[in-house]
This record gives C-alpha cells, structure tokens and sequence, in this order.
C-alpha cells in the first residue's frame, strides 16, 4: 500500500525505498515521519528518527547499552 508505511534501507547520505510507502516510523518516539520530512538515520542500525534530538537519545541509549 503507496499510503502506508514504507521499508527503507538507509545509506550514507540517502536510502533506497525497498517497500513504496508514505511513512517510517521513528524508532525513539513511535511517531510517523513522512518520507519527504525524513533527515535522520542511522546506517549502522537501519533506523529512522523524527529530529536530532531523537537521533541523540538513540546514540545515548546505544552507548548506554555497550
């Protein structure tokens, strides 16, 4: 579904689209960023952030945890 959640796969600098979709979802808060809004990322972890504050708090928690 074009209006549902997308599957991305997250490069450096871009990603590539591997299910067409309207959203991802931000893997700190849970919320829904449009795709054409989506700045934040982590290559490493193949995960999508709303901001930079929640791009942090991921980098914070992944840290915290090693």
């Amino acid at each position: 579904m074009a209006g549902g959640e997308a599957q991305l796969k997250y490069l450096d600098g871009d990603f590539d689209v591997v299910m067409p979709g309207a959203y991802v979802i931000c893997s700190v808060t849970g919320k829904q960023i449009a795709l054409e809004d989506l700045r934040y990322w982590s290559v490493a972890r193949q995960e999508a952030y709303i901001d930079a504050d929640a791009s942090m708090q991921a980098e914070l928690n992944h840290a915290a945890r090693d």
